[in-house]
This record gives C-alpha cells, structure tokens and sequence, in this order.
C-alpha cells in the first residue's frame, strides 16, 4: 500500500476513533483543551511508532504463545520514557493529562496496531502505519479539543504556549478569548458528559457526509 493510501485510511476512511471506535477513553477524558489534545495525540503516536518499529523487527523471535504480553512491555517501555520525559520538561502537561499518559499502555490503537499490524509486516510500513495511526488519533482529539474548548471555555489554544514555549511571545498562556463565547461559556462541555455530546454530533455530522455520497 502506498503511504498516501495509508495516510488516507489511517486519519479518514479507517479513522481509529471516528470509524472504529476505539481508544475512546482518552479521547473523551484528554479533549478538554487544544493543548491537552496535542500533548496526548503527539505522546501516544510516539508510542505508536516506536512499538511498530521494534515489535516489527523481533516479530520472528517472539514466541507466539507470549505475544501479548511482550507487546504490552514494550509499548510500557515507550510510555515510561514518554510519562518521565514530560513530568521533566513540560510538568504542566503531564499533570492535565494524569492518569492516562500512563494508560497509553492498554491503549486498544497501539495494542490492536501491533497484533493486527505490526506483528506480521516488516520494519518501514510498520512505521509508517504507527505514523499514519497516530496522526488519525491527533486529528480525531484535536478537532474534539478545538470544539470542547471554544463552547466550554470560550477561549482558543489555552496552554499550548506552555506545551510550545517557543509560541510564549504570540500565544498569551490563557489562549484567545472568544467575544461573546468567553463571557457565558456552556461549561458543560469541558465536563465528561460534553465530550460524549461532542463525539455524537461529529459521529452524525460523518455520516451525513457519507450519506450524501452514497447518494451521489
């Protein structure tokens, strides 16, 4: 398959949040800002790339029967080396993502990625998959994080001046207020039952769009 095609199914047709439906615990828990988006889609798809790449290379030698349990240890090898690199140089972000930075672990997109990939292709387009996977699930919890945060809070890229220092001069750290949406924010969509009402509207807003090209 050709990257552009991985690309396409990996962020589009076969969306790892909005086709299949997994990892929606920290999609639903992380959403609550653009910058906890970011952090936690760019932490699990480094995870995601690098348990590709080195269950892709001691695929041959890791006996079947253990499989699982291999994979797990070395995707929480990944995901430790993640969770002590931000609680170092980005606290702020470790401390908002809690405790699913470290749940990446038993994450269903990166587990189900190296059994169902992974595990029986070769080193490059194992990466590749982890690349094109983890952009699916940034684009998946960035649009999720952008409306969350815009109806919650009424603000626009809170925090990511934190997350991206070098942004501190042009992104002020409590973001963008939005007129009008910033003075009466509906809080509630920053709470766990806005994220469920959130991905409701995106599911149905996905398939109206596939509806209409059914029908065309």
């Amino acid at each position: 398959m050709k990257f552009s095609e991985q690309l396409k199914a990996g962020v589009i047709l076969d969306n790892p949040i909005f086709m299949q439906t997994i990892g929606l615990c920290p999609t639903l828990a992380t959403s609550t800002s653009l910058s906890n988006a970011i952090g936690m889609g760019v932490a699990a798809t480094i995870v995601l790339i690098a348990s590709n790449v080195v269950i892709s290379a001691l695929r041959k030698f890791i006996p079947d029967k253990v499989r699982i349990a291999c994979f797990i240890t070395i995707i929480a090898t990944f995901v430790t080396l993640i969770d002590l690199s931000l609680q170092a140089f980005v606290p702020s972000l470790a401390a908002s993502l809690g405790l699913f930075l470290p749940l990446i672990v038993v994450n269903c997109i990166i587990l189900g990625r190296a059994e169902a990939f992974a595990s029986k292709n070769k080193v490059l387009p194992s990466a590749l998959d982890g690349v094109c996977m983890g952009l699916g699930f940034t684009f998946a919890l960035v649009l999720m994080g952008f409306f969350r945060e815009l109806l919650g809070a009424g603000t626009v890229l809170s925090g990511l001046s934190t997350l991206l220092p070098f942004l501190a001069g042009v992104i002020p750290a409590e973001g963008f207020a939005i007129p009008g949406l910033s003075a009466n924010p509906a809080v509630m969509m920053i709470l766990p039952a806005g994220g469920f009402l959130m991905m409701g509207f995106i599911f149905a807003a996905i398939q109206k769009i596939m509806a209409g090209k059914e029908d065309k």
